[in-house]
């Protein structure tokens, strides 16, 4: 049995809600973290004929992408299309959590699985996003109170490095001290200096920890006066995770590629627009899934042949093929935004096994619906 706060609490790591940007609106939006979940969906929308389709299916959750609420509201009556969504939702029992901007930039998250759709290799983010900011601290024990000093430590959140917890690092040495009128020496008597076999401990710690790490270090440490320090941590290293993605493909045109692409995502009325020559030869790839013209100034000098995103705008596209930048393929941000709910479906799967059945809503939601040709 898969309850669905343990379901919210799975995709929240996948894509943690507070790297979301600020003005967007993500996570558990209706439902009871202790309901049984035994069907999920996934779509990229949420409108009344995707949210009958959850209800008929019997899900109950719906994971989507863009947010039903983006902006606050003070009703979800049935008296507008997003209160009735909202409440085919509530009728039917099922949930609803939104993963949208957190889900753009993570490992496996939207760019990510547009890249993987369009046959890209060697991939890496457009824009890394950056580590966590870290500290090291450093603190001298008597030898004989290092250990309890490392796990009081280790318990407060230091020395955890990827999947391994409780690193440190301890060199032995000697500490000299002598104490004076009014001190209460653990070690040594007021008056004499006093020499120690200490040890050196060193741990990394995340910054947001630093508190309740010291605090931990000093509860635990038999000094008065524990001698210590902590240091920032200059450039955390990025992780996989970022705006976008770059990668390579085999080496073709750019009327190939383009080709490529229109027969990778779904079909839409828009289709698939190009700018460029071509017989243009194109190996290094860029994408973004959604709105992506505010990443045309970074790619404009760039060893970039094509870029793929969405909704790019007269004026920026045609300055930036003026300007000799890289080849602009411009698809339906539905279209681009639906490769990512495949993956996570499997993801979901894979993580919860036979007691969770999936389903990716094929519904168009692309708000184009048709196309017309000028009559000669």
């Amino acid at each position: 049995m898969t309850t669905l706060g343990e379901l919210v609490e799975t995709l929240h790591a996948w894509y943690p809600p507070g790297t979301a940007e600020g003005w967007d609106a993500v996570g558990l939006v209706h439902g009871d973290p202790a309901a049984t979940v035994r069907k999920v969906m996934f779509a990229v929308d949420v409108n009344e004929a995707v949210a009958a389709e959850a209800a008929e299916w019997g899900a109950d959750l719906l994971v989507t992408h863009h947010p039903l609420f983006l902006t606050p509201v003070h009703s979800v009556a049935a008296t507008t299309p997003k209160g009735r969504a909202f409440m085919t939702l509530a009728r039917a029992g099922c949930a609803l959590l939104t993963a949208h901007t957190n889900a753009d930039q993570a490992e496996g998250g939207v760019s990510e699985a547009l890249a993987t759709a369009l046959g890209l290799t060697e991939l890496e983010p457009i824009i890394p996003a950056e580590g966590e900011p870290y500290d090291k601290v450093t603190v001298l024990v008597p030898a004989d109170a290092a250990a309890p000093l490392r796990a009081a430590i280790a318990d407060a959140g230091a020395g955890a490095i990827g999947n391994y917890d409780h690193c440190t690092f301890s060199v032995p040495g000697q500490g000299r001290f002598r104490p004076l009128e009014g001190a209460e020496p653990t070690i040594g008597t007021v008056g004499d200096l006093a020499l120690v076999e200490e040890e050196r401990v060193e741990a990394i710690l995340p910054r947001r920890l630093r508190r309740q790490v010291v605090t931990a270090l000093l509860a635990a440490h038999p000094y008065e006066e524990p001698a210590y320090d902590v240091v920032e941590l200059a450039d955390p290293q990025s992780t996989g995770s970022g705006t976008g993605r770059v990668g390579v493909v085999e080496r073709t045109t750019l009327a190939a590629f383009a080709q490529t692409v229109a027969d990778a995502l779904p079909g839409t009325a828009g289709g698939v627009r190009i700018a460029g020559d071509p017989e243009r030869s194109v190996r290094r790839i860029a994408v973004c899934g959604g709105a992506g013209d505010f990443l045309l100034d970074r790619l404009a000098g760039s060893d970039v042949d094509v870029y793929v995103t969405s909704d790019l705008r007269h004026h920026r596209a045609a300055e930036f093929v003026d300007e000799g930048g890289p080849a602009l393929v411009d698809v339906a941000h539905w279209a681009a935004e639906w490769t990512w709910l495949p993956v996570v479906a499997e993801r979901v799967k894979s993580q919860v096994g036979d007691s969770v059945d999936t389903r990716v809503s094929t519904l168009r939601t692309d708000p184009w619906q048709f196309r017309t040709d000028r009559s000669e």
